[in-house]
């Protein structure tokens, strides 16, 4: 089998203009808010990095003269993740890194396919209501050496399962990239942030006991 897997696909609304993320190789990318609706209605906010390139073309102009807001867009990538120093706001950035762009009319979708293994001890709890949840950190491997961090959360019977693997277990699975709002206190000062983790639907047949 692969030893790594990362693969998401989405399909959603842009939520506003994109903005420069940085330089590399003499190449721009830039950063842009997607909406992506559930089945239940709730709406996830995931942030895309895209070239100048990728964005032009789906939107029909350079990104610096805009109208990418509300633009309907099909997005296919990988989920990375960055570790913030500037001691602003989240530690762990987490965002997709477009492969493909493009315009499309189909309804939102959110997909994500990931294989690599645990690198932090899975935390097995459950809810007031006595449904249990695991939370763990997958490590998923890139070309060059380098590795993307991604937080992952499990429910149910899936929870169950990974609540019992250890540092270094292998891990495949399929489910959906998501956005949560929460709260916390800074120096007695009540800040509202927004975590990002992949939401675990089902383990892949690998990733089994």
């Amino acid at each position: 089998m692969e030893e790594t897997r990362n693969l998401v696909q989405l399909r959603g609304t842009a939520a506003a203009e994109a903005q420069l993320s940085h330089e590399n190789h003499g190449q721009r990318f830039y950063r842009f808010p997607l909406t992506v609706r559930r089945l239940s209605g709730q709406t996830d906010t995931l942030h895309i990095i895209a070239t100048s390139w990728q964005l032009q073309q789906a939107a029909g102009r350079p990104p610096e003269e805009g109208g990418l807001t509300g633009c309907r867009l099909s997005v296919e990538g990988q989920l990375r993740s960055f570790n913030n120093k500037s001691g602003c706001g989240s530690r762990l950035i987490i965002s997709v890194f477009a492969r493909t762009l493009a315009p499309t009319e189909e309804r939102d979708l959110n997909c994500i396919q990931l294989q690599g293994v645990l690198c932090k001890p899975p935390v097995l709890r459950r809810t007031p209501l006595g449904r249990c949840i695991s939370d763990m950190m997958l490590a998923v491997n890139r070309r060059y050496g380098r590795a993307d961090y991604l937080p992952c959360i499990a429910w149910g019977q899936v929870a169950m399962i990974t609540g019992r693997m250890a540092v270094g277990d292998p891990l495949a699975l399929e489910g959906r990239v998501q956005s949560r709002v929460y709260t916390k206190v800074v120096e007695g000062c009540a800040q509202e942030r927004v975590a990002y983790e992949v939401s675990i639907m089902r383990l892949t047949e690998e990733a089994e006991p």
